[in-house]
């Protein structure tokens, strides 16, 4: 029988889940109290604690900073937290701090008991440990970070791949170590993550990616180990202590299921690759082959995969014609390309026939396919999308049939929406006079206002031409010399000023634009100026009425 520990500062609270459920029923022997962190840790004292139940909130001390006391004293305790606070920052400091599960207050006594079950659970097996055999045993009971590191220095190549090499470096860091071990190796990928992370939540998604793997996929596999040797990256090897085989279609299941509550709990696609058994010294190889799987593997992105399962043979599928489709395009047809695409990646997918070229080859004819139809419609397509969203999702695009449509589904809209504003010309125009008049006092060139609309040069110049009647140039130094001459009205700006203020370094170059233009030179034409705004005041003046 085991002992449980209630943790809780409201005495009626404590005596509710005290008197709610039948421990005896459930395999609890003795039900102790505590109301207060510094009483829960007599209580450890006293007699081991196999569960503790805990509040997080209390006065006199945290349930999370009794929940770090006793994982640096008391490990094999299991813990669950009760809460009245729905808050995902508690939630995130005790998956960190390693609580076995965390509910909400008022709980129902079935959903307590149901995690105290499952607390016993995983209490009884880390205590079967002694039952293990000696080899078996020491993969789960060893130091964990050295045993990581030994692991880890396989997959690296820093052991070589080689019996004697492996048993050496085995010795040399005293880690008990048989020839005969044999494991079976699963490489769990995350394929894609449903939205955008920072990366302290990336990480505790991570961390409670691994928990969840160990649970599932290396169920009662006690003397497996999981390694993360790469970024999005986890590497089971199952099996090691020679008591019973592994069962690939079991395990096959165990992975579908972890697979699919990583949608629902941890935002993301997982697949899972199970490779053949493998000596210590083959694991380093297997795990090679394990991730050319996953990189050929362009078609599913939530899937367990057993030995031997590869892609079919891609050479019987051909690429569409995209040329139709470019008329389509230009025409403006996007929705019917974009669902033709669909359909060909989508019978690609059926036919078990999509790989990695193919997928690649069909990403890179349609890339091609839209440039031309933006360069027909005088848009430059690397400055459209040229944009860091537009990039990232073209760099993803030949992982998965997936990746490959968003990208293509971006692509089209974007290049479609810039086309069908193109047609109401006016307002491609007024965005360059916008730029042109917001850089009035800066060196900007024709080639500059058309990146900023991301038109060809020559395809900018023919429409402001037919829409202003004007070339961008003569545009562009009437409005620097409008402004000059209002300056040089109604200001004391000296003339060099108002020359640098509308972009003009020279001082004889504009003077001799202005000259050309307004009849006048700078100073000129401030007197003339000048001496109008007198005349004027002069005879508003004999207009007035006499006193």
């Amino acid at each position: 029988m085991h002992t449980l520990l209630i943790v809780d500062d409201e005495p009626l609270a404590v005596e509710g889940i005290r008197s709610g459920v039948d421990w005896a029923a459930i395999g609890i022997g003795r039900v102790l109290t505590a109301h207060g962190v510094e009483q829960a840790r007599a209580a450890f004292g006293e007699e081991p604690v196999d569960v503790l139940l805990c509040d997080i909130e209390m006065p006199q001390g945290s349930g999370l900073q009794l929940l770090e006391w006793v994982r640096a004293h008391y490990p094999k305790t299991q813990t669950i937290f009760l809460t009245c606070h729905a808050d995902f920052q508690y939630a995130k400091q005790a998956i960190q701090l390693g609580s076995l599960d965390y509910l909400l207050k008022p709980i129902p006594y079935a959903d307590l008991e149901a995690s105290v079950r499952k607390a016993l659970i995983k209490f009884d097996e880390e205590s079967e440990l002694s039952e293990f055999s000696q080899y078996g045993k020491y993969w789960v009971q060893h130091q964990p970070l050295l045993v990581e590191r030994f692991w880890l220095d396989i997959l690296n190549h820093d052991i070589p791949s080689q019996p004697e090499a492996v048993a050496k470096a085995a010795e040399a860091r005293n880690i008990p170590y048989s020839g005969e071990l044999v494991f079976v190796p699963v490489l769990i990928r995350i394929r894609r993550w449903y939205k955008e992370f920072s990366l302290r939540d990336k990480k505790i998604l991570s961390y409670a990616l691994r928990k969840s793997a160990e649970e599932l996929v290396m169920e009662r596999h006690e003397s497996g180990l999981l390694l993360s040797p790469a970024e999005e990256t986890m590497l089971a090897v199952l099996g090691g202590d020679g008591r019973e085989a592994v069962d690939p279609q079991r395990l096959k299941a165990s992975c579908e299921a972890y697979i699919a509550a990583c949608p629902r709990y941890f935002y993301c696609d997982v697949a899972c690759y199970i490779g053949e058994p493998a000596h210590v010294h083959e694991i380093a190889d297997a795990y090679r082959r394990l991730l050319e799987r996953d990189a050929n593997n362009v078609s599913y992105d939530s899937r367990a995969f057993l030995p031997g399962e590869q892609p079919a043979d891609a050479r019987a599928h051909s690429l569409p014609d995209m040329g139709v489709w470019a008329v389509l395009l230009k025409e403006g047809a996007r929705d019917k390309v974009l669902h033709t695409a669909e359909i060909y990646i989508g019978e690609r997918l059926r036919a078990g026939g999509l790989t990695p070229s193919l997928l690649g080859a069909f990403v890179q004819d349609f890339q091609q396919t839209v440039h031309y139809v933006l360069q027909v419609k005088g848009i430059q397509a690397h400055r459209l999308l040229g944009d860091r969203d537009s990039s990232e999702l073209y760099a993803r695009a030949t992982r998965s049939a997936q990746d490959a449509l968003a990208w293509i589904r971006h692509a089209v809209g974007k290049a479609m929406d810039y086309a069908a504003a193109l047609e109401h010309s006016p307002s491609v125009v007024e965005q360059a006079k916008a730029y042109i008049r917001e850089h009035l006092d800066a060196d900007i060139s024709r080639e500059d206002i058309a990146a900023h609309v991301f038109l060809n040069p020559d395809y900018l110049t023919r429409v402001f031409k037919r829409d202003t009647g004007q070339s961008i140039s003569d545009y562009l130094l009437q409005q620097r010399l409008d402004i000059a001459a209002q300056l040089l009205e109604n200001t004391d700006m000296p003339v060099g000023a108002v020359a640098s203020k509308i972009g003009y370094a020279n001082f004889s170059h504009f003077s001799r634009m202005f000259k050309k233009y307004m009849n006048a030179g700078p100073a000129e034409y401030r007197q003339q100026r000048a001496g109008g705004r007198q005349g004027e005041a002069q005879s508003r003046q004999s207009d007035s009425p006499r006193s």
